[in-house]
């Protein structure tokens, strides 16, 4: 187990990396050769924003509130991570995917990193720059900066959608509008109840 833990450990590293610099040859790769004990490490790097994401919350050290706020977010992602995987694949399926259930569970985990990356981000200039911001010079190159920062990593999460959709369940473009077109607006609704209990302000998927 020892020896699994540290394979995974290594390619998880080498794969974050390499979903940056090369994410189609990347993410054919996981598809191709998927580890699920990857992802232990996607959960773990989630369970840190989580911990950050409660602290940032809940003012002041207090254990109990602490301890509610992170299992609320940890189990949210859990159920949202499967019901995700639940979907495309039965949506995929619908249309003929000829994947593994398993190379699309793994690359949907690691479409979790430039997810949580900005959830990070934001969370952390929320602790250095409270809001309001100002209208000053400082202010409007925050903002400027903030919204290039959001369309990078959100061109970067549809870029991984995309592949992960590609070969994990081995669709053309057009089945993958397809099935994006069956998924979104159940993950809209979805989405939408997260922010009525106040879980989730913005989707985490």
């Amino acid at each position: 187990m020892e020896t699994s833990l540290v394979v995974a450990l290594i390619g998880f590293g080498r794969n974050v990396f390499g979903l940056v610099t090369r994410p189609y040859e990347t993410c054919r790769g996981i598809a191709e050769k998927p580890n699920p004990w990857e992802l232990l490490y996607v959960g773990a790097v989630l369970a840190l924003y989580f911990i950050l994401a409660s602290l940032v919350k809940i003012a002041g050290f207090r254990p109990f509130l602490l301890t509610r706020q992170f299992m609320v977010l940890a189990g949210a992602a859990g159920v949202t991570y499967c019901l995700v995987v639940a979907l495309l694949w039965g949506a995929g399926r619908w249309v003929a995917a000829e994947g593994k259930l398993k190379s699309l569970a793994v690359l949907w985990g690691y479409s979790l990193i430039p997810t949580v990356t900005w959830f990070f981000v934001t969370s952390l200039l929320y602790v250095l720059l409270p809001p309001p911001r100002t209208a000053s010079i400082r202010g409007v190159l925050f903002s400027v900066f903030f919204l290039v920062f959001s369309v990078t990593l959100f061109l970067w999460k549809a870029t991984i959608t995309y592949l992960s959709l590609r070969f994990g369940l081995r669709l053309d473009l057009r089945k993958i509008l397809i099935v994006l077109a069956i998924c979104l607006p159940v993950l809209g609704f979805y989405s939408y109840g997260m922010y009525r209990l106040g879980i989730f302000r913005i989707p985490f998927i």
